[in-house]
């Protein structure tokens, strides 16, 4: 079945166009939960204020917002006996460059900005780039705007004028050599010199967002690189963007769960589909809205109790259930082919990866592949194995965290992507939509 409403789901173009779209409104994640929000209202999703109590009326078609976190579901109007959660996990964070309080430092008649790296970037791709701030600003009444600035700072690289080693062994210092340049002291662009050069940036993002800066309590910015996606390739077959890694998972499934949500009288869930996209992964996710704190587990006990699912039911409920943990995986690079395993080896292009690792630094169990796999062959939807050479580290997602705090049987999969944790990163245009569909169909208890 097709959703002529969603044509994402079906064709390379339109999700391109889809995905740009999403990246270019989402430089933070509390952007990327806003605009999900956005969208999810725009398919007739209830927002629910997780402050509130919530019985026996909850929207059976709903999402909360945490910070930078979003949880979304569609409830059928009767709840099967066997019935368990169809959950998709995802996260909404990125490697940035995070500013620090007081940020602005004046050096050599420039105003640079303190920050600290947020997650594990790849250094050098912060390099002559044009950056953004973004973020949300907190009132000390606990109001909070979010905010974006267009390009205005850039951490200047060094000529090789004046370090003949930085092609053989470039060694960047985080703290000295990370910090971005974004206005001339004494300019008198931004005032510089009638206010504390050390709240500028604060006092700047607060005129831009209409607060009075003596009001502000508290502001988490983070850097963004204001080069919009871009398609590249002989075909236009490949995408170029920053936050990929995970808004690659996000997008998809917010793009099948939109197909659903349309579909409405069309036909009720087999089982509770739930959406979580959680925050702070890049830093381990041990955060109120990240993947090791409460707010799944709060969640889907509050949701269970509305479907009057409580105490041993509820037990009996997530033993029934699993678990998509969905995050960026490693194409096989052509440049550098021993880095990857020399047998499994995904290519771009070929199809969402399914992850495995002895270590379970992936949580993926063979009940929850029996799961994808049926779900890729009822989308007729290709998946590659990927695992990591036994020399090279390998990552992590929340996937077994979820598994952990849950018990839910989980499988971990994503999009292949070169480049992963640069401010440019790339992936096949043709693995998205892909990846929506087997999204899709997993979530219709294929």
């Amino acid at each position: 079945m097709t959703d002529p409403e969603t044509p994402a789901l079906y064709g390379d173009d339109a999700y391109a166009d889809s995905i740009i779209d999403f990246i270019t409104a989402s430089p933070t994640s509390y952007h990327t939960a806003a605009e999900v929000a956005r969208r999810l209202d725009a398919v007739g999703m209830t927002e629910v204020d997780e402050c509130k109590p919530w019985g026996a009326d909850l929207p059976r078609r709903g999402y909360m917002l945490r910070d930078g976190a979003v949880i979304a579901w569609l409830l059928p109007a009767r709840l099967e006996a066997g019935a368990g959660l169809r959950i998709i996990g995802a996260h909404t964070d990125s490697p940035a460059l995070r500013l620090k309080p007081s940020a602005a430092i004046e050096r050599d008649g420039v105003q640079l900005l303190n920050v600290e790296v947020y997650g594990g970037p790849l250094l050098n791709s912060f390099l002559d780039r044009e950056l953004g701030l973004a973020g949300r600003l907190v009132t000390r009444s606990g109001a909070t705007r979010l905010v974006r600035t267009g390009p205005i700072a850039r951490v200047a690289q060094v000529a090789p004028h004046l370090d003949r080693s930085v092609n053989e062994s470039l060694h960047l210092d985080r703290q000295a050599h990370l910090l971005p340049l974004w206005t001339l002291v004494g300019a008198g662009h931004h005032d510089v010199n009638t206010r504390p050069a050390s709240d500028a940036p604060e006092r700047y993002l607060c005129e831009q967002a209409g607060i009075d800066p003596a009001d502000l309590a508290f502001a988490d910015i983070l850097t963004y690189p204001t080069e919009p996606p871009a398609r590249f390739g002989l075909h236009g077959e490949f995408l170029a963007s920053s936050r990929l890694d995970n808004l690659s998972s996000v997008h998809a499934a917010l793009v099948a769960l939109e197909s659903l949500a349309r579909e409405g009288a069309d036909g009720e869930p087999k089982a509770p589909i739930i959406f979580v996209a959680n925050d702070h992964e890049e830093v381990g996710s041990g955060t109120r809205s990240g993947a090791a704190g409460p707010l799944l587990q709060t969640a889907l006990e509050r949701l269970a109790r509305s479907m009057g699912v409580a105490d041993d039911a509820y037990a009996a409920l997530l033993a029934h259930s699993v678990c998509l943990s969905a995050d960026a995986g490693h194409a096989a690079h052509p440049n550098h082919p021993q880095l990857h395993d020399p047998a499994v080896r995904p290519v771009l292009g070929g199809g969402p990866l399914l992850k495995i690792n002895a270590q379970q630094r992936y949580a993926t169990d063979a009940a929850a592949v029996a799961a994808w796999v049926r779900a890729c062959r009822a989308a007729g939807v290709p998946s590659q194995d990927f695992v990591s050479n036994n020399a090279v580290p390998c990552g992590t997602t929340i996937g077994p965290i979820t598994a952990t705090r849950l018990g839910v049987s989980t499988v971990d999969v994503g999009q292949g992507l070169l480049s992963m944790h640069s401010q440019r990163e790339m992936c096949a245009v043709a693995d998205g939509p892909l990846l929506a569909r087997a999204m899709r169909s997993y979530w219709l208890s294929a």
